[in-house]
């Protein structure tokens, strides 16, 4: 089965709501391999936006991903970490903070990704901190987006996994 064409950041520019179909879209991992959120459908993900990579707040939210990852695996959820970094920016970060799931670079179309999840700033060119946790039919489940400069809680994450049928 040929999967939907991705959508472009036109298609979409409000924030998906709880129980929307998330927008598909397909960017590069870390080491150049694609990775296409619809490829994904039998798993939940969980899709974390973040402004930038090697910044103090997003280091400390995705530290501590990295360090609660068997949350997220005991929930049958991969994470996807997406900033407007390139691969090569996101490989020296992922191994220097020794992450173990995957950081996409939406780095061209610049914040396309974020732009179809309503999260992207054009006026600073950096994805807002938003996080949309989308069960294993494609469906978002759990949406929170943050202030700049506000971190995002562990505990919103373990309620909304564990709402899905997780720990």
């Amino acid at each position: 089965m040929t999967p939907p064409p991705v959508q472009t950041a036109d298609a979409v520019s409000v924030i998906p709501e709880i129980g929307d179909t998330a927008p598909d879209f397909e960017l590069v991992n870390q080491y150049g391999e694609p990775v296409r959120l619809s490829e994904l459908r039998g798993r939940n993900v969980v899709v974390v936006f973040y402004p930038f990579a090697f910044s103090g707040i997003c280091t400390g939210e995705l530290c501590e991903i990295r360090d609660n990852l068997a949350l997220f695996e005991d929930a049958n959820a991969t994470v996807l970490a997406v900033s407007v970094d390139s691969k090569f920016t996101l490989r020296a970060y992922a191994e220097q903070e020794g992450y173990g799931f995957d950081l996409l670079a939406d780095f061209w179309p610049h914040g396309g990704a974020a732009s179809l999840y309503g999260v992207f700033d054009p006026d600073t060119g950096m994805a807002k901190r938003g996080t949309f946790i989308i069960d294993a039919d494609g469906i978002i489940r759990y949406v929170v987006v943050n202030p700049r400069g506000q971190a995002r809680d562990l505990a919103g994450y373990r309620a909304a996994l564990a709402e899905l049928g997780g720990s």
